[in-house]
């Protein structure tokens, strides 16, 4: 990468002294206009999410730009390439940040009904924790959210929801991207979750699988004695930290795991696994699950329906993922075991995933 930066310097050049532009660009009608300074560049283009990749036009001054067709509300990660190399937005600050392809980010705006709107509510504070990982052998971050109104000398107890991002994601994609802070802001105020607690740790149980990059999904060794080591640490290192250092209550009713992609998988895996600890169990889009249900799950048998007070399976129709999700679906109904299995539009996307931790988050620790 670092022989690639002054290619790409040289490629999208300097702007003029004064001279600010403006990118991305959003409309009143919500369409969206993507600017880039290229002098250089021969062919340039935007992927987006919600769009087809657009090939942009020179302006003749060395401008691309490209305006969509309207977006429907909401947050957008994209990205250009410029003769072939990927690049985030020079003129835009909002970034994905991301372990392996940081993206930039739109955020076409919508009214405040919208979940993941920033309103005139209470909201709750995030909290930043590091520790010493004797199981993982390295610094582990998690992030812990508590609701508005939360008092620590306080004698009332919250339920807790233990949240877990994705592949080549860190600790706070839920909350820098997923606005998981914001949405639980909004469904508290408007009486639509319970106040909860919701602790987002870092989701590596051991350096390989990350730094071996994307490849890191396709050696299983390496995959599976991540996920395990994680589900040690969080069950053995992270739980006992935020049950000693919170308010929160210690009753399996009143504690539940969920996650997207990796962490979908890690909260089957560790859900299934330790139903003594959880009884809301929560999997979107699911990946990187391991084909032998029967030995990852050796617990699940009949009696985890009566056990569980919700399990919640989704996936995006558009998502690759989806028919490893249904074969799973389909062998825990032979077991016996009736998840709530919910399929909607979207594919392998945060656009997908804040609207599952909406509806998911509202069913959580209802009597």
């Amino acid at each position: 990468m670092k022989n690639l930066l002054p290619l790409l310097v040289m490629t999208i050049g300097v702007p003029a002294c004064g001279q600010t532009l403006v990118s991305p660009e959003v409309h009143a009608d919500r369409r969206v206009t993507f600017r880039l300074r290229a002098p250089h560049a021969r062919e340039v283009a935007v992927r987006c999410e919600g769009t087809r990749v657009s090939a942009m036009q020179n302006d003749g001054q060395g401008v691309w730009s490209v305006t969509t067709e309207p977006m429907e509300a909401d947050i957008y990660a994209y990205s250009f390439s410029v003769d072939g190399l990927r690049t985030i937005d020079p003129s835009n600050p909002l970034l994905k940040y991301n372990l392996l392809s940081t993206d930039s980010q739109v955020h076409v705006p919508g009214p405040a009904t919208l979940a993941w709107e920033i309103g005139e509510v209470p909201h709750g504070i995030l909290h930043r924790h590091l520790y010493r990982s004797a199981i993982v052998g390295v610094e582990r971050p998690f992030v812990v959210y508590t609701p508005p109104g939360y008092d620590p000398t306080g004698t009332k107890t919250y339920p807790v929801l233990y949240l877990l991002h994705g592949f080549s994601d860190a600790e706070d994609a839920w909350t820098s991207v997923g606005r998981a802070n914001i949405i639980l802001d909004n469904l508290i105020a408007q009486n639509k979750a319970r106040p909860m607690l919701v602790v987002m740790p870092l989701g590596y149980g051991n350096t390989e699988v990350i730094a071996g990059g994307w490849a890191g999904l396709r050696n299983m060794t390496v995959w599976r004695d991540s996920n395990e080591k994680f589900r040690q640490a969080l069950l053995a290192e992270v739980i006992p930290q935020v049950e000693k250092a919170y308010r929160v209550s210690t009753d399996r009713h009143a504690r539940a795991i969920a996650g997207l992609s990796m962490g979908g998988t890690q909260s089957l895996l560790t859900g299934f696994n330790a139903l003594d600890r959880f009884a809301w169990i929560g999997a979107f889009s699911s990946g990187g699950l391991d084909a032998d249900f029967d030995r990852a799950y050796p617990a699940v048998d009949e009696t985890v329906h009566s056990r569980l007070r919700l399990l919640w399976i989704s996936c995006g129709r558009q998502d690759g993922l989806m028919g490893v999700n249904e074969k799973l679906v389909a062998w825990l109904r032979s077991k016996g075991v009736k998840p709530e299995w919910v399929q909607t539009e979207g594919g392998h996307s945060f656009t997908v995933w804040r609207r599952n931790l909406i509806e998911f988050a509202s069913r959580l620790f209802q009597d």
